[in-house]
């Protein structure tokens, strides 16, 4: 299916690009998140008009990222969970619990923009990890896991 990319797609494309993809990514994805149309004439019109205010808005979501970027950059987020007395945990940290603790310190970040680049945090200790504010900005911020001892 031909589609028209409303904003940057992180391995697609960038904003006003007219690629083919699987039907069922355009269906299922991106047109229902408002990412993408499908590239009919009239569409492609109709982009060509709003193209300026798109950008505009582009750009302000660019900046208010790296805005947010700046502050969280180097940042390390305190997260407990129950561990034994080896240092392995009972159970796991993962974005969600990664979230909640940046909510907590005050930066309004959502599961889905913490990368664990090697899966959930099973450890006690200092762990480095991604945070994708948007697809251009990507900050890291160390997680710092305590234990409590049970």
């Amino acid at each position: 299916m031909q589609i028209i990319l409303l904003e940057k797609v992180a391995n697609l494309g960038n904003l006003g690009d007219v690629v083919k993809v699987k039907d069922g990514y355009a269906r299922n994805f991106l047109i229902p998140t408002k990412q993408a149309r499908r590239a009919t004439e009239k569409a492609v019109a109709e982009f060509e008009a709003r193209r300026a205010e798109l950008e505009k808005a582009q750009a302000e979501k660019l900046a208010a990222a790296q805005a947010v970027g700046e502050k969280l950059t180097g940042k390390t987020v305190t997260v407990s969970q129950k561990a034994g007395v080896d240092g392995r945990l009972f159970g796991s940290v993962t974005n969600h619990d990664i979230a909640d603790g940046l909510k907590a310190a005050g930066f309004d970040v959502a599961k889905q923009q913490i990368r664990l680049p090697n899966g959930p945090l099973k450890t006690v200790g200092e762990h480095p990890v991604s945070v994708a504010l948007h697809t251009d900005v990507v900050v890291d911020v160390t997680v710092a896991v305590v234990g409590e001892t049970v």
